[in-house]
């Protein structure tokens, strides 16, 4: 087998050879590769190893995701509508949760139908992004719903923002402009 120590190679041994040597040292053998020919191990102190390993493991997890909210009413104008989904797609871009909340005040509760037609709405346009985890649900005088965002290769934006483009006004004065003003400030100083 092949034996490496720390990051130095000590050639192809025995087993009887790699585990006299990792005795002398105070360390312990692992097989590190066993499909490889030879089998390749490691000479390493075991519980510096297996922490080593499990903090990686755990590293590789922690992807987290955090649940970010965007409220919204039923009589939501379209331009003020097309913003929060232009938000909500932000969100779900970068690989957070969105939380989708229609609040009802006073007599909306009455029209709960175009609240659950908004909220349809909501799903329907952000299908491109996101999948819902929790479907539209009334909850006391709101409706809830939760959207997990699409792995990164099947998401695809709709509501783009709008271009960071800005044009200067770089218009010149033209000369009458300035003959008119040139003329008012000198009838004023000959008085």
């Amino acid at each position: 087998m092949r034996v490496i120590l720390d990051e130095e190679q000590l050639g192809v041994m025995k087993l009887s050879d790699a585990l006299r040597k990792a005795q002398s040292i105070g360390r312990d053998l692992i097989e590190i590769a066993p499909t490889a020919n030879p089998p390749v191990c490691r000479i390493v102190d075991w519980g510096k190893f297996k922490y080593e390993t499990a903090k990686r493991d755990k590293e590789k997890k922690s992807v987290s995701h955090k649940l970010k909210e965007v409220k919204f009413r039923v009589n939501v104008h379209e331009h003020d509508y097309t913003t929060k989904l232009r938000h909500a797609e932000e969100f779900l871009d970068k690989g957070n949760k969105v939380k989708c909340q229609l609040q009802f005040r006073g007599r909306e509760m009455a029209h709960q139908d175009l609240g659950h037609a908004l909220m349809q709405r909501i799903k329907r346009d952000l299908a491109t992004m996101a999948v819902a985890e929790m479907e539209p649900k009334l909850m006391g005088r709101s409706i809830n719903m939760t959207l997990s965002p699409l792995p990164a290769n099947k998401r695809k934006r709709r509501f783009e923002p709008p271009s960071e483009e800005y044009v200067e006004d770089t218009e010149d004065e033209t000369e009458e402009e300035t003959e008119a003003e040139a003329g008012n400030d000198g009838a004023a100083v000959a008085e």
